[in-house]
């Protein structure tokens, strides 16, 4: 979203709109004139970046580092530090910060300024920093004599192991793949998930050790459930949705050139598929199909393929190309169509973008209708039709927009499964395993789930249901009731947490009658943390505040349709470190101070005052001298971040 005439012309210099002056509610009319029974109280609210984040992730925590306004420990860089931040809730920042779709920017109170902050490229930037410096976690507590075993190696499973390390638990992951990555290593291309990167995220969270690996192993074929509930504490279900949902249409299954999305982009993961076919078409509109079709772009054709080595044998496991094959790659022509029209389509604008160039034709708002044979019984194209979407969210074809694609793959993007071999009991009638808001399964103690296989989504979802099944699971080994979940359910900044490490915090409380608090050392005067059940709204900021300033954009590598053939370049080249503090201090600090003193400069009492520097932490910058306040609640319109609210007392 470019910045507008539109957002320059909304934003003033006051609160209030136009034919707006008298107050609507009881606590508004206690105000009179130039003071009221109303005086400053620094509340503490999420901002909706981190309320839109799946993972949960403390995002305006993390940028405030990079910028440097909160303070690292002094034995902390600030780059080291803010990955300590962004990893408390996703192990995963290199990757993440380049394949996320980011709701987190969607949800930015900054699109009603100018553009939203770029917090995928600040997270990429905190990713590889870790990477090129080496970074490790902390040491983890000493293990307890619980063990749990991880069903899956994907980043459910990895999340789920790194954060029940954490919390002192040993566990055993069983993959079925000869290596670990899941999602990332076989659902996307390299040139979006850079596996050197990758390999490096993964052993960090291993190197915690008491993890092990055990790779090849499938449950309900070579390890029974019977075992494992034997030989474990607890079970944690993280097994992805690795078959992909055929096509509506009759014949489907039966046809060899009719494969999966999901199979297609693990062939060209494992390096198996090095060409694909002359005429590539792909159903979908989401992430998965951009992949395809884009892989399909960059592998391009081979004249006079031998039938043994048409793409769907490769895909079904059957053979496997040889690598020279690739230098006889020629264009291919690579269709995607989608029920949606282009806003609506569930791939993000950026991913459809970079298709468009890439040379991908793609056919919005039609549906398929069937399969075209040919006399060998392999699809030769598809019959499609113009839909429009009922009231019950289902595609209607509309009469007489009938028209046929030519194809020889066609590829099926249009939703995923799990593969409950073996292991049937666990699943419901959708293939998948059934959660309750705890990420337990449902009448089997002891048993737990995560990721895709609860409900297919984003990696940022599947990582984010790892954390809440692993504060499940720490909760059950503990024997101890589920712990309530907030309102808003995130990883949040804790005053107290810094006041500790920065060794400030309060000191005991004796219990004794206290008529008010302001000089007292026992309580943090003058605070309130609502970030558990509020997100900050835009209209709650001084949006006057703030400048428009361009967003600081990474590099990205896409070919054009003439040079895609064979690309397979990283996609996201990361920020610089001036770029990437540039960048985070666009971040608007939603709900928490960032000192930036109008409330002192505006103050006609002088009665806000900056707290005294050995007293002074992030969230701990002013505080209100109640003798002198006469409750103007101009400091509460002044205040850009929404972190002053009017309180009653004085």
């Amino acid at each position: 979203m470019a910045a507008s005439t539109e957002h320059t012309q909304k934003l003033t210099l006051r609160k209030f709109s136009d034919g707006e002056h008298q107050w609507h509610d009881f606590k508004g009319q206690i105000f009179n004139a130039d003071h009221s029974h109303k005086c400053p109280t620094y509340v503490h609210r999420t901002p909706p970046c981190q309320g839109s984040c799946p993972s949960g992730e403390d995002i305006r925590g993390w940028l405030q580092i990079v910028r440097g306004m909160e303070q690292p420990p002094a034995e902390l860089s600030w780059q080291e530090y803010a990955f300590r931040r962004v990893t408390d809730a996703n192990p995963f920042p290199a990757m993440m910060g380049r394949v996320c779709p980011a709701p987190c920017e969607d949800g930015c109170n900054r699109n009603n300024v100018d553009d939203f902050v770029g917090i995928n490229s600040v997270e990429q930037f905190i990713g590889d920093m870790a990477f090129t410096e080496g970074y490790c976690f902390d040491s983890p507590p000493p293990l307890r004599d619980k063990r749990v075993a991880i069903v899956g190696g994907g980043p459910a499973g990895l999340a789920a192991a790194y954060q029940l390390r954490r919390k002192g638990y040993g566990a055993t992951i069983f993959e079925s793949q000869d290596e670990l990555g899941g999602m990332f290593r076989f659902g996307i291309p390299g040139y979006r998930t850079p596996r050197e990167r990758l390999d490096r995220e993964i052993d960090r969270i291993i190197e915690l050790g008491d993890i092990e690996v055990r790779t090849g192993v499938r449950i309900g074929q070579d390890v029974s459930i019977a075992q494992l509930e034997a030989d474990y504490d607890a079970v944690l279900w993280a097994i992805g949705c690795q078959r992909g949902r055929d096509l509506p249409v009759a014949g489907w299954a039966d046809t060899p050139n009719c494969v999966s999305g999901v199979a297609f982009l693990d062939a060209f993961n494992k390096g198996a598929m090095q060409v694909t076919a002359e005429k590539v078409l792909c159903i979908g509109g989401g992430d998965t199909s951009i992949d395809v079709v884009s892989v399909a772009r960059r592998l391009g054709k081979v004249e006079q393929l031998h039938e043994k080595d048409r793409p769907e044998e490769v895909i079904g496991g059957y053979t496997a190309h040889d690598a020279a094959m690739a230098a006889a790659r020629e264009g291919a022509q690579v269709t995607l169509t989608a029920l949606f029209d282009r806003p609506e389509m569930t791939a993000t604008e950026e991913e459809v973008d970079d298709a468009l160039t890439e040379g991908v034709t793609i056919l919005n708002g039609v549906m398929p209708i069937a399969l075209i044979k040919g006399d060998t019984g392999r699809a030769k194209g598809l019959r499609l039709a113009k839909c429009e979407i009922d009231e019950k969210g289902l595609p209607k074809p509309i009469d007489g927009t009938e028209f046929e694609v030519e194809a020889d793959l066609i590829v099926s993007a249009i939703g995923q499964a799990g593969d409950l071999t073996g292991i049937e009991e666990m699943g419901n009638e959708h293939r998948l395993i059934n959660a309750d808001r705890y990420f337990q399964v449902p009448d089997r103690p002891g048993h737990f789930v995560a990721g895709d296989i609860v409900r297919p989504h984003l990696l940022t979802t599947a990582i984010g249901q790892a954390s809440i099944a692993a504060d499940s699971l720490d909760h059950y080994l503990k024997a101890q009731d589920p712990a309530h979940r907030p309102k808003v359910d995130v990883h949040h900044f804790n005053l107290l947490s810094k006041l500790n490490e920065q060794s400030l915090a309060p000191t005991e409380y004796d219990h004794t009658q206290a008529w008010g608090t302001s000089a007292a050392d026992f309580a943090v005067h003058n605070y309130e943390d609502r970030a558990t059940h509020e997100i900050i709204p835009s209209d709650a900021l001084f949006l006057g505040h703030f400048g428009q300033t361009p967003r600081n954009r990474r590099e990205a590598a896409v070919p054009s349709a003439e040079e895609v053939l064979g690309h397979f370049e990283e996609r996201h080249h990361g920020l610089a470190d001036e770029a990437a503090r540039a960048e985070a201090e666009r971040c608007m600090s939603c709900g928490l101070c960032f000192e930036c003193d109008n409330c002192m400069i505006f103050c006609p009492q002088d009665a806000v005052f900056r707290v005294k520097k050995d007293r002074y932490t992030t969230g701990r910058y002013v505080d209100t001298d109640y003798s002198k306040c006469v409750g103007c609640h101009i400091c509460a319109d002044v205040c850009p971040t929404g972190y002053i609210d009017m309180g009653m007392g004085g």
